[in-house]
């Protein structure tokens, strides 16, 4: 029903059931994982109603086992990206528990929970873990280009405040302002346009 990707990786279709509704895979050397992708196999659907609750473990032999919500796919939503290289063991733990998984020190485990989608919505994920989205990136870019704008007007004299300096070169704020808002347009039309 589920499947798991990381990058470089040959896609994992062999989850563990651990319990009619619980699903684990194993993530060996994970210290070199960035991102994990979780997704529906597209040959069962979820029943009316649910969805599934991804959860992250990294081998902890102190405290155990240690799950943290990374967020949740659906019929509607049947794939999603985490980020959990910034995710460090049992901090941001969930009271979920997926039994007793034997796994060797050097694997996590990536845990998928069938759920109603009404508490599936309203649960919040561990910090962190939410991929960058279009709109994230979208509001970075913005936020550097005010700093950018923001840091150059802080220089700025008239043409009557100007001293002569044969080292420095001087550009108009405006040709600063019209690539700002040649830059924004572009970005909302197309927010990858700057891989070309």
């Amino acid at each position: 029903m589920f499947g798991c990707l990381v990058a470089g990786r040959l896609v994992q279709t062999d989850a563990v059931q651990v319990a009619g509704d619980k699903f684990v895979f194993n993530l060996p050397e994970y210290e070199s994982v960035n991102h994990v992708v979780v997704f529906m196999l597209g040959t069962v659907p979820f029943p009316a109603g649910m969805g599934g609750a991804v959860y992250f473990s990294l081998p902890d032999p102190s405290s155990g086992a240690v799950w943290q919500l990374l967020g949740f796919i659906a019929n509607d939503k049947p794939s999603a990206i985490f980020k959990i290289s910034g995710l460090k063991a049992g901090q941001g733990g969930a009271a979920h528990s997926f039994g007793a998984v034997a796994v060797s020190p050097s694997v996590a485990q990536v845990g998928v929970s069938v759920e109603p989608l009404e508490l599936l919505v309203q649960q919040t994920p561990v910090s962190g873990a939410a991929a960058a989205t279009t709109d994230t990136l979208r509001l970075f870019t913005q936020k550097m280009l005010d700093s950018l704008y923001n840091f150059a007007s802080s220089f700025a004299v008239t043409q009557a405040q100007m001293t002569p300096s044969p080292s420095e070169t001087f550009i108009p704020a405006s040709c600063v302002l019209k690539w700002y808002d040649n830059f924004q347009r572009r970005m909302n039309h197309n927010p990858n346009f700057w891989k070309n």
